[in-house]
Formats: structure tokens, sequence, C-alpha cells
């Protein structure tokens, strides 16, 4: 049974890193679940006395505000880093398999991490970690790799095509064209029956004439 497509992700941020193609359009975009935040609260609170926990609070938090995820008609992108940025692309023609796992929290809150592999590659190529309905995610990329591999075997089976049968289609379009052209010049021609007279203009009014003329007797 097919999902709605997840919407976009208002905390997805600012995209100015991100380079599209002539044509390449957003479908969806996203980032980390701020309630990922949680573990990290519980862990540095108590820590705060020693600001170790502040340490850990804010590092979780600049991560997950700095990394973005972007599914696009093309390819797949993820940018992190903090201080510097690592952003990372993948076609859609590249991508072999997807899947997604949720931890007991992320199940509980809705959020899980869809990977990625693409054909020839070693394990997880892509991660979008600990994303909202990482179901849907999953599906509108599925959706998106059919349409791309669809797109590029129209594309290959034209350019496939042997020369011969490409040149035998043109040598017919001629021909075709040339034989339009012949009608059109013998129709242009051809004179219409029973308007030969229009040949030669007054021809049976001087026969007439002639005919009656003669010497007249006195």
């Amino acid at each position: 049974m097919a999902t709605d497509a997840p919407t976009t992700d208002p905390t997805a941020g600012d995209l100015e890193w991100l380079s599209l193609e002539d044509g390449e359009e957003i479908v969806w975009a996203g980032g980390p679940d701020r309630r990922t935040l949680l573990p990290a609260f519980l862990i540095g609170i108590p820590l705060a006395i020693i600001l170790i926990g502040i340490l850990i609070i804010v590092g979780e938090y600049l991560r997950i505000t700095n990394t973005s995820y972007v599914v696009t008609t093309r390819a797949l992108y993820r940018k992190s880093g903090v201080l510097s940025r690592d952003v990372k692309r993948i076609e859609h023609e590249k991508v072999q398999d997807i899947s997604y796992t949720q931890s007991a929290l992320g199940n509980h809150f809705g959020y899980g991490t869809v990977e990625v592999s693409t054909a020839g590659g070693a394990g997880v190529e892509m991660a979008f970690s600990s994303v909202s309905e990482p179901r849907d995610v999953q599906h509108l990329i599925g959706e998106q790799r059919k349409r791309s591999r669809s797109s590029a075997g129209s594309r290959d089976r034209d350019a496939d095509r042997p020369a011969d049968e490409v040149l035998e289609e043109i040598c017919t379009e001629l021909r075709e064209i040339r034989t339009l052209l012949e009608d059109s010049t013998n129709s242009s021609r051809r004179t219409p029956d029973g308007d030969s007279s229009h040949d030669i203009p007054g021809t049976d009014r001087e026969t007439t004439q002639t005919g009656s003329s003669g010497p007249r007797s006195r």
C-alpha cells in the first residue's frame, strides 16, 4: 500500500549549500528530528555541574542543526559539519537498496534512520539519520529511483538503436517528401478536360468568320 509523500521538514534550514543541475527539482528536504536531543539532555544535565554536560548538549545540538537531507528528482544529498561542510550526492540510478531502522525511542516518537546502498558499493553509502517518518522517506526515495531508471532506460534504448535502422527511417522520410513534391508538381501542370479551346483564345470565332466570308455577288 503506497504511503503519502512526506512533507518538507521546516527545520531543514537554509539550502544555499545545495547546487542543482538544470531541470533538477527538490522533492523533499529535512534533517534529524529534534527529539533526538533527548538522550543528550538526559546525560548532559546531570553532568552540567562539571561543564561536561553542557558541552555534550551544545555539541549534539550543533550537529543536528547543521545536518540536512535532500531528495531531488535526480539524486540524494546529505550535508553535515559544524565548522567545516561535507556534502555527499548519490544519483538515483546508482541506488541499489533502501532500508530503514528504528530504535525503541525512535519507534515511540516516529523517527528512524534511512540507509542507502549503491551498486558496487561497500555497505551503506548514505544514511538519513533520525528523520521523521522514515518509512515514508524510504518510499519516496524508491519512487524517485523508479522514475529515474525508467527515464534512463528510454534514453538508452534510443541511443542503442542501430545506425542502419536510423538511416533507413531517414531515407523513408525523404522518399515520402519527394513523392509529395512530385505529386504537387504534376497536379499544377495537368490541364483539365474540355478546356483546350482556352489554349488559343478566339479560335472558334475566327473559324466561323472565315467560313462565312467569300465573294459577294453584285
